[in-house]
């Protein structure tokens, strides 16, 4: 089994943040802010996987009480660079198990990383730790995309899912274990004019929207919204992503 708290480590939490880029845009993060707030309703939120900040600072400062847990000690070093433990205090564990309290009003986990977990006992897990967290009534939000395996050409096992200048995707799978590999490929320009790479691969188990949901059934919650994204967009066939929020029954 991968230890991924050994991923996420100094050189992963150094590089994490781009200010004002991919994720951390403005066009991506108000959205996300906006509905995460919303369905706080005035009270706590837990994020599980909290990283460096990238969506709990921008919530805390929209005046949501947010408290988090995180595997890696490099991120949290990295988001005390930006918020203190008063501000957002972090317990430094794993998201199936750890806790950083009872009675919230939500609990969400975004950027895909419930697919950090390489099996489905720790995805489920997970749900029922985000139970525990919460009061009754409360709901749990997962940001997580979709399986692309249509994309898989008969007799070849990856795709390329970014190719842009400096940046190569490319996902690698094995279907029997739903586990995807993301081999990521940076290029840098040398001295001579060549240009050398840079790999780093992240694995993960990728999961079905209807798997997700027996999942939160396991854990005692109950599908309340799916879209497509926090800007609250349908969610069909096509879509490559989703928002799901699950409430506590």
């Amino acid at each position: 089994m991968v230890d991924q708290s050994r991923l996420w480590d100094e050189h992963a939490a150094a590089t994490y943040d781009t200010p004002g880029q991919g994720p951390f845009a403005p066009e991506v993060l108000g959205p996300t802010v906006e509905l995460l707030a919303d369905l706080a309703a005035g009270g706590r939120a837990v994020e599980f996987a909290i990283g460096t900040g990238r969506v709990a600072i921008p919530l805390r400062e929209a005046d949501v009480e947010v408290a988090g847990i995180e595997l890696s000690a490099p991120m949290i070093a990295r988001l005390r660079e930006k918020a203190d433990e008063d501000a957002i205090p972090v317990v430094h564990g794993d998201m199936t198990t750890a806790s950083a309290g009872e009675g919230f009003t939500l609990a969400y986990l975004v950027f895909n990383t419930i697919s950090n977990l390489l099996t489905q006992e720790q995805q489920v897990q997970c749900f029922r730790n985000a139970a525990r967290h919460l009061a009754p009534g409360g709901r749990f939000v997962i940001e997580l995309w979709v399986p692309q395996l249509r994309s898989l050409a008969p007799g070849h096992g990856g795709t390329v899912e970014v190719s842009e200048p400096g940046y190569l995707l490319v996902d690698t799978y094995d279907t029997l274990a739903q586990h995807v590999i993301s081999h990521h490929v940076r290029f840098d320009p040398a001295v001579d004019g060549r240009r050398e790479a840079q790999i780093d691969r992240t694995p993960h188990r990728y999961v079905w929207p209807s798997e997700l949901d027996l999942m939160a059934q396991l854990a005692g919650f109950e599908r309340e919204n799916r879209w497509a994204g926090f800007d609250r967009s349908e969610f069909t066939a096509e879509s490559r992503s989703h928002v799901t929020v699950y409430r506590l029954t």
